[in-house]
């Protein structure tokens, strides 16, 4: 068994269903909650959303909204600039896109607060576009599983994903690759007793090294 097929194997057997963590009734919704949740936990915006969608019904809502408000409701991500990124980007559906998520990679990209890895998180999630979103965990579990070199980026890294794994498995391979690195291979005390990919995780080879 090759290193891709062994880990196919085992992301399949220890994350069988994945599902993407964030909570959301709405395409725009989940596009808003994508973009918070940069640099922070998809628990904390789940938290701070469910406060949004309760207090604020449409992106007609959010756009009209008082500013000092939505930084209230944003700011425990510890971001404010995410309340005005919001903002901007309620207002620009409403008044150029008829309160609707466009689906075209390059308008949304050019939104505030919005990039590539938000845009692949999207699209894949909605069954829109086979996509492998490359974030902080499937970033530091691709290093340390030797699919990617150390000094790759991250855009090198999603192209490097794309090539390894079969297209048809990107949309689930890309989110449990994000649930192995969230509750099996942190960032800080991974959990290696028991990893059936101890042999070729460059972490583990590396602590043995010691």
């Amino acid at each position: 068994m090759n290193n891709i097929d062994l880990i196919d194997s085992y992301l399949e057997e220890i994350f069988p269903f994945p599902k993407c963590e964030l909570n959301y009734n709405k395409d725009y919704e989940l596009l808003i909650a994508v973009m918070l949740s940069a640099r922070t936990t998809d628990k904390r915006v789940n938290v701070v959303t469910k406060n949004l969608w309760s207090k604020y019904k449409s992106l007609n809502d959010i756009k009209n909204a008082n500013i000092n408000d939505l930084i209230n409701i944003v700011k425990e991500l510890g971001f404010v600039k995410k309340a005005y990124y919001l903002k901007e980007i309620a207002t620009i559906l409403v008044d150029e896109y008829n309160s609707s998520m466009p689906y075209d990679r390059k308008i949304l990209e050019s939104l505030p607060g919005v990039g590539r890895k938000t845009v692949n998180v999207v699209f894949s999630e909605l069954g829109y576009e086979d996509n492998i979103a490359v974030d902080t965990h499937v970033f530091r579990v691709s290093k340390r599983l030797g699919l990617i070199n150390k000094n790759d980026n991250v855009l090198t890294t999603e192209k490097k994903l794309r090539k390894k794994f079969k297209k048809e498995t990107w949309n689930k391979r890309h989110l449990q690759l994000v649930l192995f690195g969230r509750y099996k291979c942190k960032s800080i005390s991974p959990l290696c007793d028991g990893c059936k990919l101890k042999e070729i995780c460059k972490f583990e080879v590396k602590n043995d090294k010691r």
